[in-house]
């Protein structure tokens, strides 16, 4: 209990950092409305748990001390989990994303790379009914060499080359980077040449033109 509180307290603490107004009471509307640095607390806390969002919710009400970390009486409902992580964008996740690298540990040595993500099994009938014809996604992250925290995240569902994404995660963190790895698909000059004039060096695998 004592590990699980202290995250709780982790999660707050980054949560007020990262809004406007910390001090707004947590539920400020009553059962129906919640705070925004608690709904960033505890979808921070949920995917620290790895748990689903039902689950979440029972977890919660089974533990009263992370809950008063929270300044709540119960867990919010499911439904409400769900809602408020469709409601926040993709540049205020990064951010969070970030702060919550330089918590873990930022050395300025980092190594990105790509990972695919097949939607095949998805219900069709759920696909038909949500519109929806999404087949695969590809994840790139960009990680710390030495302490393994995600700095940063980028997604797409177009082929994109790794070349290309390579440059927009650097440029979007280019100021916290001396050193930055990757593997031959990211072997483009451009990407070497903007890691030279923003001081970082590439440790970039160099793509074999013709064969050996």
């Amino acid at each position: 209990m004592a590990s699980l509180r202290r995250l709780a307290w982790m999660c707050r603490k980054l949560a007020k950092q990262h809004v406007d107004d910390p001090d707004v009471p947590a539920a400020p509307s009553g059962a129906g409305g919640y705070a925004k640095w608690v709904q960033i607390a505890l979808i921070l806390y949920r995917v620290e748990l790895e748990k689903s969002l039902r689950e979440t919710e029972d977890y919660l009400n089974e533990m009263p001390g992370v809950l008063a970390v929270f300044d709540l009486d119960e867990a919010p409902h499911y439904s409400s989990f769900c809602r408020w992580e469709q409601e926040y964008r993709m540049r205020e996740l990064r951010r969070l994303l970030r702060d919550s690298a330089e918590q873990a540990g930022w050395s300025g040595e980092a190594a990105i790379d790509a990972s695919g993500f097949q939607r095949d099994q998805t219900s069709y009938h759920y696909r038909d009914r949500a519109n929806y014809s999404l087949q695969s996604m590809k994840t790139t992250i960009l990680i710390d060499v030495n302490s393994l925290a995600i700095k940063d995240v980028h997604f797409t569902t177009k082929k994109a080359w790794d070349g290309h994404i390579g440059m927009q995660v650097f440029r979007r963190n280019a100021e916290d980077l001396r050193v930055l790895s990757a593997d031959a698909n990211y072997s483009w000059g451009e990407l070497r040449k903007e890691c030279r004039s923003e001081s970082t060096r590439p440790l970039i695998k160099h793509r074999e033109q013709t064969p050996l």
